[in-house]
This record gives C-alpha cells, structure tokens and sequence, in this order.
C-alpha cells in the first residue's frame, strides 16, 4: 500500500530555515502529483506547493520566493525548503500524492496523505 511518510519539522525562530522530507512507497504511478498542505486550527488545509511528473513547480503566492518544492525520484523522497520563516509559517505540514499529473488545490483530490509534521516558527 502506499505510504507517505513526513519527518524535519521543529522550532525555528524567525528567518530561520527547515527542510521538511516526504518519504513515499508502495505507488506505482508514472503520472502524478505530489504537494504540500499545511494547517493550523479552526482552518482549512492549504496547497503550499506542488510538483508534477513533468517536474512542473507551484507555490502559493504566500511562500513564493521563500519555500522551494523538489522531488528526488532515486530515493523517492519529496522536499520543501523553507527559508525566511515567519510566525505564519507556523502550522501541521502534510505531504500528499494523487495520481495523474493534474495538481489541484482542493485537498479532496489527494488520494493518499502522510500524517504531518508540525512546523513552529517564533519571534
């Protein structure tokens, strides 16, 4: 079964760096998408970035410049940099993989999720 499986989280202090990794197996997909989400209570989960098969990138607007999505196919692992952290970075990171190259926003279109790693940024 496909597994996703997220680790590099922590604290941080502002303008402070982390490198979040995404552990995947067990899928056999040669189109896809993979993403990263975060959430915070009381709010909907948010696409951060994304990475097709294509090696096609996305950012949201609030991370763009900051953040950097990259996928080493040998080891299977998904990354995000995060560099330039803020205290509204601060949130639970999840990794997640749909099949097919198109990439959406909405979480409901991800087939499979890891079970998060919490990021927390302080002034």
């Amino acid at each position: 079964q496909v597994q996703l499986v997220e680790s590099g989280g922590g604290s941080v202090q502002v303008g402070g760096s982390l490198r979040l990794s995404c552990a995947a197996s067990g899928y056999t997909y040669s189109s896809y998408c993979m993403a990263w989400f975060r959430q915070t209570p009381g709010k909907e989960r948010e696409r951060v970035a994304r990475v097709d098969s294509t090696g096609s990138t996305q950012y949201a607007d609030s991370v763009k410049g900051r953040f950097t999505i990259s996928k080493d196919n040998a080891k299977n692992t998904l990354y995000l940099q995060m560099n330039a952290l803020k205290p509204e970075d601060t949130a639970m990171y999840y990794c997640a993989l749909k099949n097919g190259v198109a990439c959406y926003v909405t979480p409901s279109y991800y087939n499979y999720w890891g079970q998060g790693t919490q990021v927390t940024v302080s002034s």
